[in-house]
């Protein structure tokens, strides 16, 4: 029985929660028009009918959303990455983004144990580092709009509630959060007019963080149609015990996923063993997934060989065609196909040792270690790296630690812990001649060390961890001494060096003026530079608004270089960093 007028704001509320869509009545005519010209049709909140035809206000840029189910650390930055190498070398103009659901601005505060490292953008924002993987692959440079956090969503919302945007209304998770966050997915899509904008969703499905991603991706689908797609990545383990594949996790995962309103479009299984047709049939039936969207990504000797293995599985082929465009001839790949070949076919090996406070955590140094990988194979070399603790460093055992290896890398970092073992390193690499790449801490650990004993100022420091020091040889930059806020305050993103000509780095750059990225707070004291030069360790880049020292060397010694800035940001793998080449180019030398 019916018991009064419906209210319109329940018919939007409807559509909006129960992903149909309402349209106004249509005379026969029109109906019938519609269903001959799409007998399957989408509609679209944003559609609208013209002359009995679909006019959609929708744009062309195409939108993909990876999410992961069953545990983290799958890969799916590895997964976005490889789908965009992929779409890119069709021709398509892509990007890709990061959301992460924690609640911190960024990770500049995060300790690498949290949170591995922390990548830096050429605009100086401090970032996930799965952004390293995406500038790695595809040879892009990402911004703030790359990487997008809970914090940065909420405080948006919450100042603009302040201003009074919202004219008094009552601000909630559905819909003014999720309107910011699909304000963000579709940012740089409309800004820069991308044909695919690749958006990662950090965690995994089920996670109370992550619900209002997951509730704007339902929305983002539905409202886009065919312009939108879903991959979600999973994991199918193997019982010893049983000697079984289970996808229970995988089914498990995707209900999780369809109970929040969002049908992944594919599948990506995480295994290290083959899965065979007759399980990936099995995934796809109780999945509501079609058998060819269901891919596996299975162990590599390399990350780099995954956009291959997706290829040879025909996933790009898979999302052209869900996403309603031509598929054309698959891309020979042949750049990346050799870096592989060289990579595989290199025998000999360098040894790097890494000295660092957080060796024990691999991805707290992923950037500098892909740098050295990737140097090492265009070198046509294995690499072999051997982690020292430079907490554990001292004068008695340097010798029996960093004696055998072809080069040292002396790691950044911040705080006084593990710093006293990387002025024994950069001693010890220096009066033996093993060459030396000191980076960002690691640079003003070699200026410390030489001050120390090369020029006898037994008492130098920086003021970073000595405040009282007389021989402040690193210390504070001006503006900083009235900065108390941590996060986001330092020297960061792209800054332009001058090279000195006929230097050893001015040699590896080919070139006078470069741009490098920076992350940190403290500087070669000026006031110390002429004494420095004198005694041998030559300033050798520096930068021309501020004259602040950014590469010191010492042009006697086979390789001695140490940068203020973070060279690794810049090497991928099809360009690696020309620093880092040289480095091993050095490394490889007969002693």
């Amino acid at each position: 029985m019916f018991l009064g007028k419906i209210h319109p704001d329940l018919t939007f509320l409807a559509h909006f929660f129960c992903n149909f869509a309402p349209f106004e009545r249509e005379t026969e005519e029109a109906v019938r028009y519609r269903l001959l010209a799409d007998p399957f049709p989408v509609y679209h909140a944003t559609s609208h009918y013209v002359n009995n035809k679909t006019v959609s206000a929708v744009g062309e840029t195409k939108y993909i959303f990876v999410t992961g189910g069953v545990a983290s650390s799958l890969g799916k930055g590895i997964i976005s990455s490889s789908i965009g190498k992929l779409l890119q070398a069709r021709g398509y103009k892509v990007t890709i983004q990061k959301f992460d659901p924690y609640i911190n601005i960024d990770p500049g505060t995060l300790n690498p144990y949290e949170h591995g490292e922390c990548y830096v953008t050429v605009d100086g924002h401090e970032a996930d580092l799965d952004l390293g993987h995406y500038e790695r692959f595809l040879s892009i440079q990402t911004t703030k709009s790359n990487n997008i956090t809970t914090g940065r969503i909420y405080k948006s919302v919450i100042d603009k509630e302040r201003r009074g945007d919202f004219l008094g209304k009552t601000i909630q998770v559905i819909p003014h959060i999720t309107d910011e966050i699909k304000r963000n997915v579709k940012l740089l899509g409309s800004k820069y007019k991308f044909d695919f904008v690749i958006t990662e969703i950090g965690g995994t499905v089920g996670d109370i963080e992550s619900l209002p991603y997951l509730e704007s991706i339902r929305q983002l689908k539905w409202e886009l149609g065919q312009n939108a797609l879903c991959v979600h990545l999973t994991y199918v383990p193997f019982l010893a015990a049983a000697k079984e594949l289970k996808t229970k996790p995988t089914q498990h995962s995707v209900k999780e996923l369809q109970s929040l309103g969002v049908q992944p479009d594919i599948l990506v299984l995480r295994t290290e063993h083959d899965l065979n047709a007759n399980l990936r049939k099995k995934v796809a039936l109780f999945c509501n997934v079609a058998e060819k969207a269901v891919v596996q990504s299975i162990d590599a000797s390399t990350i780099y060989e995954v956009p291959l293995l997706m290829q040879e599985q025909g996933l790009d082929e898979t999302i052209l065609e869900k996403m309603g465009l031509p598929v054309g001839e698959r891309p020979a790949l042949g750049p990346w196909k050799e870096f592989l070949n060289r990579r595989a076919n290199a025998t000999e090996e360098v040894k790097i040792a890494l000295v660092g406070k957080y060796v024990e955590l691999q991805d707290a140094y992923k950037s500098i270690l892909e740098s050295l990988s990737q140097a090492a194979t265009y070198n046509d070399r294995k690499l072999k790296i051997e982690y020292i603790q430079s907490e554990e460093l001292t004068p008695d055992n340097v010798a029996q630690c960093l004696g055998h290896a072809d080069g040292v890398v002396i790691c950044p970092g911040f705080g006084s812990r593990g710093v006293e073992g990387k002025f024994v390193a950069a001693r010890y690499t220096r009066e033996n001649n093993i060459p030396t790449f000191g980076i960002c801490l690691g640079m003003q650990c070699m200026a410390i060390e030489f001050a120390r004993n090369v020029l006898g100022l037994e008492d130098a420091h920086s003021v970073e961890m000595n405040e009282k020091t007389k021989n402040n040889v690193i210390d504070l930059m001006e503006e900083q001494k009235a900065v108390t806020d941590m996060g986001g305050t330092m020297r960061l993103g792209a800054y332009e060096c001058v090279l000195r000509a006929g230097s050893r780095a001015g040699e590896a750059y080919g070139q006078e003026h470069i741009q490098e990225r920076h992350r940190h707070r403290y500087e070669f004291n000026n006031a110390y530079r002429d004494a420095f030069e004198q005694a041998g360790m030559k300033c050798v880049g520096v930068n021309p608004e501020s004259d602040l020292v950014e590469i010191v060397e010492i042009p006697g010694l086979k390789w001695y270089i140490g940068t203020q800035f973070h060279p690794e940001y810049n090497s991928t793998v099809l360009n690696p960093h020309p620093l880092f080449i040289s480095f091993i180019k050095a490394a490889i030398q007969p002693k």
